[in-house]
């Protein structure tokens, strides 16, 4: 039986997870629609990198209500939520990481986009708050799926100052290389936060 007091913080966690979801949709929708029109690596990463974040989102959306529905069941769903949030990271960083060095290699000019200026600039305002937001409901809950998710949203916040500088480098002076680069960037975060979530599994086993 869940405990009045946890299911407040599931509540909170669970009001959290949906709104990632239903902003990082539409906030992919538009990146994704903007890189191709703009021929944006970096923009396309951060288009990708909301879907990843949506279902990252999805998966602690699960595992709150595995939780409320079974108690028990709760750190088995925990360890598995830890799993697709690192696959989901790596999965990222690899497609980053091989389309950034196709442009570079090939020498691919992207256009500017200031659609994708103002997206990755909201972006910088909303997912600081978001991922705040999370880390303490979290930290209240113990969950290391619910953390792990903050760490993400954090990442998100790396990712879009790195893609809002290669975008705004291009359309202001024309290094259409900042753009790829920009990208590749993104895949130190993203790595990193995915080895993070695999700890965070594991941690139970090596103490």
């Amino acid at each position: 039986m869940v405990s009045v007091a946890r299911e407040s913080l599931i509540r909170r966690a669970l009001w959290l997870g949906w709104f990632t979801i239903i902003y990082n949709l539409g906030e992919g929708v538009v990146a994704i629609a903007a890189a191709v029109g703009a021929g944006s690596d970096a923009l396309l990463s951060f288009g990708l990198d909301s879907g990843i974040e949506s279902l990252s989102a999805s998966v602690i959306v699960w595992r709150l209500c595995a939780e409320r529905a079974d108690p028990e069941r709760a750190e088995h769903a925990e360890r598995r939520a830890l799993r697709l949030i690192a696959c989901a990271f790596f999965v990222l960083a690899a497609w980053v990481t091989q389309d950034a060095l196709r442009s570079l290699v090939g020498g691919d000019r992207p256009d500017s986009s200031i659609v994708g200026i103002v997206l990755t600039g909201s972006s910088l305002l909303v997912m600081p708050v978001l991922a705040r937001a999370k880390r303490r409901v979290g930290t209240a809950m113990a969950s290391r799926a619910v953390e792990s998710d903050s760490r993400q949203t954090s990442a998100c916040v790396y990712l879009s100052a790195v893609v809002l500088s290669g975008l705004v480098l291009n359309s202001l002076f024309g290094w259409w290389w900042a753009d790829p680069a920009a990208a590749l960037g993104v895949v130190v975060f993203v790595v990193r936060e995915g080895l993070e979530a695999l700890r965070a599994e594991h941690a139970d086993d090596c103490c």
